[in-house]
């Protein structure tokens, strides 16, 4: 079977040319309907229309004589209207935890989604529930589980680029998902519940610098012993953070080296180096408080911590701005970025003249390390310390 659990520009061609993908989508035993976003955050009139996009094209799909199983989505209590109309009571229906639970930095937010499904279960009396990822205990109902491992970015995370021979893993309740000539229903990522995810938490023992006593320095050291100090500001969240390394680019980095932390939604974005080239240090000092306290955090990553799960854990590292030491075959580099809009270089450690600059994390990603690409090889390389 085919389902849209994936960012919304990849299948919006169904809705605007849905008789393009007809032939393509009729070859599979069964259609889920496309899961057009409905995050808390959206205003009620694109909620609506989501939900009516959603309607729409299964309506059509089974029309031609596609089988299709509905997919269910909500918001906040206002959704519950008109987020369950337009499929019989009795339905087989398909849900995902996935924005949902708990993964990377998020918690989980479990109390928006137990909500909605259990109004979805009163509005429709599902006779099966189609879950995508793990469903929550709490989850009443006849549950097929459909593993999100088996059928997601760990597979096929760019584009259309995977090893023929991983296709066997695409698998739903025993049958193939799809093939080359789908309109790429794999990649996950997007959905209900807040677009910025359950509230920030850390993911790795070293992430719990970011986050502490208001007005605190938390204390930490690198891999390689240099000192870390972190700023905590009034929210109890990082601001800034000091580093006293240059991490094997001396020309980016003076020793000590300065970076703000700003937060997008729920996660920590690094700003450019503030280097301090003339020798001129300023203290890293409290900027509200006098008494500000000191705490020495000693946990550190484990090479398993740092190491990259996707493409997607990359890029998205990349785009908070985050410092990268990895190795493959021996050789040590380094990969940087500040800033969502600044490059990315890629060099081999302490030695600057080999330094490679790139635009996006995907052209970053097309860099050979070795005889390799950096493309091919960023999940299996060992990562020796990342800031984020």
């Amino acid at each position: 079977m085919v389902h849209f659990f994936l960012y919304d520009y990849r299948f919006e061609r169904v809705w605007k040319n849905p008789d393009n993908d007809i032939e393509k989508l009729s070859r599979h035993r069964a259609v889920l309907s496309p899961d057009f976003s409905m995050y808390l955050e959206m205003a009620s009139v694109m909620q609506l229309y989501n939900v009516f996009r959603n309607r729409w094209c299964g309506a059509y799909w089974a029309s031609k004589g596609i089988r299709v199983i509905p997919t269910v989505n909500w918001g906040d209590e206002s959704t519950f209207d008109f987020c369950f109309e337009g499929i019989e009571k009795g339905s087989v229906v398909a849900v995902s935890t996935y924005m949902a639970s708990e993964h990377d930095n998020r918690c989980d937010q479990k109390e928006w989604f137990m909500a909605g499904y259990n109004e979805m279960l009163r509005h429709i009396e599902p006779e099966k529930i189609i879950c995508y990822n793990t469903p929550f205990p709490e989850m009443q109902g006849n549950l097929i589980y459909v593993d999100y491992e088996r059928s997601s970015w760990r597979y096929l995370n760019y584009e259309r680029s995977f090893p023929k021979e991983e296709l066997d893993a695409f698998k739903m309740d025993g049958a193939p998902i799809g093939n080359r000539d789908t309109i790429e229903p794999y990649l996950i990522g997007k959905g209900g519940g807040s677009a910025y995810g359950g509230a920030w938490k850390p993911s790795k023992p070293d992430d719990g610098r970011f986050i502490g006593e208001p007005g605190s320095i938390n204390h930490t050291t690198d891999r390689n012993g240099n000192l870390r100090e972190t700023k905590i500001g009034a929210d109890g969240r990082a601001v800034k953070e000091r580093h006293y390394s240059d991490h094997g680019s001396p020309k980016q980095h003076s020793i000590p080296h300065d970076h703000t932390i700003s937060w997008e939604g729920n996660r920590p974005n690094w700003g450019k180096a503030e280097n301090y080239w003339d020798g001129d240090i300023p203290d890293f000092k409290s900027y509200w408080r006098y008494d500000m306290s000191y705490h020495i955090l000693k946990s550190q990553n484990s090479l398993e911590d740092n190491r990259f799960k996707s493409i997607s854990d990359f890029k998205w590292c990349m785009k908070c701005g985050g410092e990268v030491e990895i190795e493959w075959n021996g050789i040590h580099y380094g990969i940087i970025r500040y800033g969502t809009d600044d490059k990315i270089t890629i060099y081999v450690w302490n030695r600057p003249e080999t330094e490679c600059c790139f635009d996006t994390a995907d052209d970053a990603l097309e860099y050979m390390v070795g005889s390799d690409r950096l493309r091919d090889v960023i999940t299996r390389v060992t990562v020796l310390d990342r800031t984020i």
